[in-house]
């Protein structure tokens, strides 16, 4: 009998707020250990939170982004818990009352697209951070990251594979980018994935669940998954149980491994904060932000296929990230009456591939979209083919300028004087007996022979319709 993975995701995203929660201490990454942390961040004596405005709004953003209920009332509770990094000896978050709750969202995978539920979404400071490096076999405390904004994104356990949970986390993160709540940056820890996963045989009851801790990248998330479920099938299935526990992911040895039983809400003792006031969002707010929120990926993806008719898939990449949706319209914009589908392939095409092979995004581009516009316009009015637009492309990624002043320079104007193909198709015709004599016996290859000999001849700036339509006048002839 098969077994069935079940996937619960939290997620912290690291709000984008130049100040922290309850401090005005920085949120800038890189400062030298200990130089970020100001007194509230610290617990001094007699100091107290004051709530960060900027947060509050980007947790609004966030539910009115999946369809979610902004609480307009909800709670800051403390969450008592005794570790080096958290000086107070409690983290203050939100636990009965979220800001958030319910939502959803939704992710494409290889067998479709899929609706992730989502719990709730609460505001909480981050802890410090513990430095186990250099330090003769001791620890050493970094402070700066305490009291740092972060919205925890909790999700239904409704995800049934690593690549389901993969979807959801890549798509949530480039929703939190796409309406500027957080930069995302998984290697400053901007974007972490914990993930509860357990399994059972399909229709059972929900089994005990193992939570993996601190996951940075979306190939970490994927592997400690796949992992930690063929760990929990082979304990089963050998007449072991299992436990529930906290559970770190070594890449290294592609393992996880336990690090201590899983805490249940009772033994944080969790109690609303008496040093700060129940949170109070007006109407009036949620409608400020809402009218300042972009048209959202889900919401681009219907109109590019309803209004420009592209597929489903061409919508998803195209949407795939906020930079490259408006580097798609703004080249849509420049290139007049070039069909949408010409320009999502080259911008699926050619320019992701540069972007991928350089680590950029598309706000990087070596060439802009109004360049880009601009060459396609003149492969849709016949001045150049789509071949030796390729060419241009490269030269425009160099450093060459304008795609007309290429062409120009380069001498890659199409020919499509009909007078002057004419003669080199019959000089063609005349140079390549046989190929004539193989097509007029059956052989559709000779032709593909016959196109090729005309391009080169041509050096490929023959237009290649005209070509082929002078061709077959020649050959029924």
């Amino acid at each position: 009998m098969s077994w069935e993975i079940v996937i619960g995701l939290e997620t912290h995203a690291q709000l984008s707020t130049r100040a922290k929660i309850f401090s005005g201490a920085s949120t800038a990454f890189g400062a030298a250990p200990n130089t970020q942390a100001c007194g509230v961040d610290i617990a001094l004596p007699g100091v107290l939170p004051v709530l960060n405005r900027g947060a509050v709004e980007r947790a609004i953003r966030f539910g009115l982004a999946v369809g979610a209920t902004v609480n307009r009332t909800s709670v800051f509770a403390r969450k008592n818990y005794f570790y080096p990094d958290l000086p107070k000896g409690y983290q203050i978050s939100q636990f009965e009352l979220p800001i958030v709750v319910g939502g959803s969202i939704a992710v494409l995978t290889s067998a479709g697209e899929k609706t992730v539920r989502l719990t709730r979404a609460h505001l909480e400071e981050d802890a410090g951070k513990s430095l186990h490096e250099d330090f003769h076999g001791a620890s050493g405390i970094d402070l700066n990251r305490a009291g740092t904004p972060l919205l925890e994104i909790v999700t239904e356990p409704d995800m049934r594979s690593a690549e389901e949970a993969v979807a959801y986390a890549r798509t949530l993160h480039a929703l939190v980018r796409w309406i500027e709540i957080c930069d995302g940056n998984m290697q400053e820890g901007s974007f972490r994935c914990d993930a509860n996963v357990s399994v059972r045989r399909p229709g059972a009851p929900l089994g005990t669940r193992c939570e993996i801790k601190n996951l940075n990248s979306f190939r970490f998330l994927e592997r400690s998954i796949e992992y930690e479920a063929r760990r929990q099938i082979e304990m089963l299935e050998s007449g072991g149980r299992i436990d529930q526990e906290t559970r770190l992911y070594d890449p290294e040895r592609d393992e996880t491994r336990a690090l201590r039983s899983k805490e249940e809400a009772h033994d944080y003792r969790y109690f609303p904060d008496p040093d700060l006031l129940p949170l109070a969002v007006s109407q009036a707010w949620i409608e400020e932000a809402r009218a300042s929120m972009p048209e959202l990926p889900q919401a681009k993806r219907r109109r590019y296929a309803g209004e420009l008719g592209l597929t489903p898939y061409d919508a998803a990449t195209l949407t795939q990230s906020r930079e490259f949706a408006e580097y798609f319209e703004a080249a849509i914009t420049a290139g007049g009456a070039v069909p949408a589908k010409t320009v999502a392939n080259w911008v699926t095409g050619e320019l992701a591939a540069r972007l991928n092979t350089e680590g950029k995004d598309a706000s990087q581009s070596a060439v802009s979209p109004e360049r880009l516009g601009r060459l396609l316009a003149r492969i849709q009015d016949g001045t150049i083919s789509g071949k030796i637009a390729k060419e241009v492309f490269d030269a425009m990624w160099a450093g060459e300028g304008e795609p007309d002043a290429i062409i120009e320079n380069r001498g890659l104007r199409q020919i499509s004087d009909v007078g002057a193909l004419e003669a080199i198709v019959a000089e063609v015709l005349t140079a390549n007996a046989r190929s004539v004599e193989e097509f007029r016996a059956g052989k559709e290859r000779a032709f593909n022979a016959l196109v090729g000999q005309v391009m080169k001849a041509t050096k490929g700036k023959a237009n290649p319709q005209q070509v082929n339509d002078l061709l077959k006048k020649k050959l029924a002839g």
